[in-house]
């Protein structure tokens, strides 16, 4: 693919120049160092644009309050455009790593690993610098991921409108550097929030005959929200109930007038989440009117299901058989509950999201989120070439498909 002294990965494939992944791995390191929350991304957008701009993009817009999107020409401007996405905020976590790169920002870290995956955006930019696609890419480089609205922020913005493909991926310890998941289908869940408002009439704790005890009705309404994804869902399709916050009560001898629930729902697909929604309200409106209170549910709706295109999926296997090898390219393997908000872009743009395996094989599985949580930065190398290799594969199809 390249020329000039390059860094050969384990299955001997040659991905980069030393020198430019020696340049990458300092970016990474640099963000790591210095985490910002959602919206807040101010020194990493600017460590960021600097980067790009060394590239000699088309353009670097800035989008999304602290995102950029940068335009990485193609060799024929008739092309369609495809994307690239990486996400740059971080979490409120005090790191534990004991790196010498550690969070230098108390109670904030890269806990999720978007400092790598804004640095292998920034690889993926400068390899299609070097071997450019047939259309143009855009290099979105994305606030507030956490929170679930950074995407609608750049959706909002309008740059992404003619953008024909978009891709994306997430480290993931549960795999080897060298491995990535690419496959067609749901690959994250929706994640929406729920409240409901239990509102019955209080009294003394030694006469309860005189109240109507909204404790008693959320007792038995956690338990019977339970019996939403055990006897009302498909048994075929994923789901969660979580009561993750129960709220009542000022003092033990006193019945309160009031108890709250909050928790998430999850769905892989449209359908189901569909369900979760009616059934939790349906269950909670008539457990309530059995015990002689009243229920108000409210819903925050959250990311939809990452469900990978088809035809994007198939790309995106291409282009990681080619990069790290056909036998590399592994299932998930399970089912994964947690949200992403990829899932925005692909409400509108044909796209795939990846995993990118980011252990070394003799090192234990650390879960995202976690205080004690790092990558084998060669997987930053993976990452930079197989979304290169997505975004060239995509464009010489689009544009072939076009003329």
């Amino acid at each position: 693919m390249m020329n000039a002294a390059r860094t050969h990965f384990a299955s001997g494939s040659a991905l980069m120049p030393d020198a430019l992944r020696e340049r990458l791995v300092a970016l990474r390191r640099d963000l790591h160092q210095h985490p910002e929350l959602a919206f807040a991304e101010q020194r990493t957008s600017e460590v960021l644009a600097r980067e790009l701009s060394a590239l000699s993009p088309v353009r670097v817009d800035k989008v999304a309050r602290t995102g950029l999107i940068a335009r990485i020409a193609g060799r024929n401007p008739d092309a369609p455009w495809v994307a690239i996405r990486g996400d740059i905020d971080a979490l409120p976590i005090q790191e534990a790593t004991g790196l010498p790169f550690a969070s230098a920002n108390a109670g904030v870290m890269h806990a999720c690993g978007h400092d790598v995956h804004a640095t292998w955006a920034v690889g993926a930019a400068a390899l299609l610098s070097d071997a450019p696609a047939d259309g143009d890419v855009l290099i979105v480089l994305q606030p507030a991921e956490e929170i679930g609205e950074g995407a609608a922020a750049v959706l909002e913005s309008g740059l992404l409108d003619d953008v024909k493909a978009i891709f994306g991926a997430h480290v993931d310890r549960r795999f080897t550097v060298g491995q990535v998941v690419a496959q067609a289908g749901p690959l994250a869940a929706s994640a929406d929030v729920f409240e409901i408002v239990l509102s019955g009439r209080g009294a003394h704790g030694a006469r309860p005959h005189e109240s109507t005890d909204p404790i008693v009705c959320m007792a038995a309404l956690i338990s019977a929200l339970q019996t939403i994804v055990s006897r009302r869902v498909n048994p075929a399709s994923p789901a969660v109930v979580t009561v993750g916050m129960v709220s009542a009560g000022t003092a033990p001898n006193i019945i309160p007038d009031r108890a709250e629930l909050r928790g998430t729902l999850r769905a892989t697909d449209r359908e189901t989440r569909a369900l979760l929604h009616s059934e939790l309200r349906e269950i909670s409106t008539h457990i309530a009117a059995a015990h002689h209170l009243e229920a108000r549910v409210t819903f925050g709706a959250g990311v939809p299901p990452v469900i990978n295109n088809a035809r994007a999926a198939e790309w995106a296997m291409d282009a990681a058989s080619h990069v790290v090898g056909a036998a590399s390219v592994v299932p998930l393997g399970i089912t994964n509950m947690a949200g992403e908000d990829f899932a925005w872009y692909q409400e509108r743009i044909p796209g795939c999201f990846l995993r990118i395996g980011a252990r070394e094989a003799d090192q234990p599985m650390i879960p995202a989120h976690s205080p004690h949580f790092d990558v084998a930065e060669d997987a930053i190398v993976v990452g930079a070439a197989v979304l290169a290799e997505c975004a060239r594969r995509a464009s010489t199809a689009l544009f072939a498909a076009c003329k």
